[in-house]
């Protein structure tokens, strides 16, 4: 068993076990990460039985696992992968309200992300099925699950649009705090839906509102959203087009649509908008940053929470630039060390901090007067 472990982990390519009792669905899987030159996959099996029996000779990098099977469900199974050999799991699942209320369950139980079921019924839609396939691949294998972080070549990341596609770019100038409210935008993608927990439900009630962008299918953030509802002592939804950022409640960004922030006199409020993926993403972190930086300057507080890529990192630069204070997660408290990473070899980040750390600072940079933030 070590000499197979041995050779797993120091394989060049991510191999990837599908776990999925629809052939079509395995195939389309199959197909997808097998067009990627860093990723191959090592098997596919059709219930979790035949998936533990394949893994008695080989341990995969990263799994795809579904989570409505016949014989086991996929959450019984991740439960027991979790108890006895930890190892990246990625659910993948339906664009169900009962499909979304199991993710939750799942990533609780340690899952490190989900994704939606591949579509191929357009050409646009398998392109933008296979990016997100393959860079959630990436991330999972780079994840920290327990001791275990698999040593991976980096990838060479495809041509990328920036923020400038959703949002012109706008030369700020450092400056003393608006008379507005204080207002913190967060990002987060791989191993953030559990970040974003520990963060929400230490903050008081009365703290400043709250912009989220967390890389999540559509229609998973209004279940995410309604889940840390329940755990907060603040208010958590689902943002919608002109709801207002006011303290005591958390936005999150709707799955497949970027969010920006808007200062209408003294308030704030969120617009919702369609449009490219941006660094990879819709919505994208880079896009919320860049808008807050516009929009609030130095009343504004910027964190970048754990993730692959580089998503957020210019944003959380903008940010700093235009007097906000900036705070990005430590490599030890990340499942995945690379936005955050991204963003400190950047300069963005003013403080860098262990997670249980961040809530701390926000209410403490939440004392502050404005001219002080800017100071």
């Amino acid at each position: 068993m070590v000499d197979r472990l041995a050779k797993s982990a120091s394989s060049e390519k991510i191999r990837v076990l599908i776990v999925d009792d629809s052939a079509t669905v395995r195939r389309a899987l199959s197909d997808i990460i097998s067009s990627a030159p860093d990723l191959e996959v090592m098997a596919t099996a059709s219930d979790p039985y035949k998936a533990a029996e394949r893994m008695r000779d080989e341990i995969p990098d990263v799994m795809f696992l579904d989570i409505e099977m016949p014989r086991m469900d996929g959450l019984t199974f991740l439960r027991r992968i979790m108890a006895q050999r930890p190892i990246p799991v990625v659910i993948c699942s339906t664009l169900t309200a009962e499909g979304s209320t199991a993710f939750m369950q799942a990533l609780e139980a340690g899952a490190v992300d989900v994704i939606t079921k591949p579509r191929v019924d357009t050409a646009q839609a398998l392109s933008d099925s296979r990016m997100r396939i393959c860079d959630v691949a990436r991330a999972a294998a780079h994840a920290r699950i327990g001791v275990r972080r698999r040593v991976v070549q980096p990838v060479k990341i495809e041509k990328k649009l920036t923020a400038d596609a959703i949002i012109p770019h706008v030369t700020l100038r450092k400056r003393p705090g608006l008379i507005t409210d204080r207002i913190i935008a967060i990002g987060a993608s791989t191993g953030g839906t559990e970040a974003l927990r520990a963060v929400l439900t230490a903050l008081p009630v009365d703290c400043p509102g709250i912009v989220i962008v967390q890389h999540m299918p559509e229609r998973f953030t209004a279940s995410f959203a309604e889940r840390l509802d329940g755990l907060c002592r603040i208010a958590v939804k689902e943002a919608e087009t002109g709801d207002p950022v006011i303290p005591g409640r958390a936005l999150i960004a709707p799955g497949n649509h970027h969010m920006l922030l808007e200062r209408l006199g003294k308030q704030y409020r969120v617009v919702i908008k369609d449009g490219p993926h941006v660094s990879r993403h819709r919505p994208s972190v880079d896009v919320l940053f860049r808008s807050a930086a516009q929009a609030a300057g130095a009343n504004a507080m910027g964190i970048l929470l754990t993730g692959m890529g580089d998503d957020g990192a210019h944003g959380l630069l903008e940010m700093r630039s235009a007097g906000a204070r900036t705070v990005a997660q430590d490599e030890a408290t990340c499942v995945v060390f690379g936005m955050p990473k991204e963003a400190i070899a950047l300069g963005a980040a003013e403080k860098i901090l262990p997670l249980d750390r961040i809530a701390r600072q926000i209410t403490e940079d939440v004392r502050r007067s404005p001219e002080a933030c800017a100071s």
